[in-house]
């Protein structure tokens, strides 16, 4: 049994299909990033599973309940940083993270070492005692996360946790969550592709309110295609135009000019062919000398445009 089930889940607002038919199951221990674009119909489905916003059709379970049946348990089991991160401003930070220990009914020796353990966590001992109003975005968003964790949840929703940082913030609050998804179920929202790589064992995509891929992140992008490129680096005469004979081959792109008279080029060719041997057969046939010859790995981007422009 997963620890977290979408079923068959559905929301609409004013006759807008918002999600559509949506499943999937997540594992304990997994850091799933969730990614689409916008009006995808992430944040809503994001609201479904921390019950912010009930399902108009389907289910959404964890340990095999519905969430419907136990809200206020399974609320004390889900930590949420929402896009916005609602902080209150004229608030300090102690203030804020004791309004709420008391909102998730934290007292005495477990409220202390749970506000000791959030306050570690997200590296926030230097302005707890500061006015959140005075606080710099990144570590704003470190009080955000210390307060989605405070009753140290089995399930971490983050959507859009590193909006507008700079890229060193963003670095600083990626290593955070992965240190965070050692020990709890994340799902993690973001349009900053690279984090998902560094952060995500698995990939969800939705887009137009329907799942369009599900698997681990190093698989999806290895089956990202419908082409492949190759680099290819040589010395000697018609080399592009040879290269662009062959079956198979889309086109030939010239690539930053190579040394000593060498051409370089990327070959573009249909993803179900591996042309790299009739490469080194022609080299050898015409008295090329090769000095590269490389598959080049798809990307994530690569994977979300395909999937995402134009409809799934």
């Amino acid at each position: 049994m997963s620890f977290l089930s979408v079923s068959d889940v559905s929301k609409q607002f004013g006759g807008v299909t918002a999600v559509d038919h949506v499943s999937f199951a997540v594992d304990r221990g997994q850091v799933v990033g969730f990614l689409g674009p916008n009006g995808a119909g992430k944040s809503t489905t994001m609201r479904m599973i921390t019950q912010f916003y009930e399902p108009d059709t389907g289910a959404i379970t964890l340990d095999g309940v519905p969430l419907a049946d136990a809200s206020r348990a399974a609320k004390r089991r889900i930590g949420y940083l929402p896009e916005n991160n609602p902080l209150y401003e004229d608030m300090l930070v102690q203030d804020y993270l004791a309004f709420i220990a008391d909102l998730r009914e934290l007292a005495g020796l477990p409220r202390r070492q749970a506000l000791d353990a959030a306050v570690t966590a997200t590296g926030i001992e230097t302005v707890y005692y500061r006015p959140i109003a005075e606080l710099s975005k990144g570590f704003r968003q470190r009080v955000g996360l210390a307060q989605a964790i405070l009753h140290r949840p089995d399930l971490l929703v983050l959507d859009e946790p590193t909006e507008g940082l700079d890229p060193n913030q963003r670095v600083e609050i990626r290593r955070l969550i992965g240190a965070l998804g050692k020990d709890r179920t994340v799902i993690l929202s973001t349009h900053v592709l690279s984090e998902v790589q560094h952060t995500c064992s698995r990939l969800l995509i939705i887009n137009r309110g329907r799942i369009v891929a599900d698997g681990a992140v190093d698989r999806l992008i290895a089956q990202a295609g419908g082409a492949v490129e190759i680099a290819v680096e040589a010395s000697g005469t018609g080399v592009a135009e040879a290269l662009g004979s062959l079956p198979g081959v889309r086109r030939v792109t010239p690539a930053p000019a190579a040394v000593d008279g060498r051409v370089a080029v990327t070959v573009t060719a249909d993803g179900s062919r591996d042309l790299r041997p009739e490469i080194f057969a022609l080299a050898q046939a015409r008295g090329w000398t090769l000095y590269e010859l490389h598959l080049q790995a798809g990307t994530l981007e690569d994977l979300f445009q395909q999937l995402t422009q134009g409809g799934a």
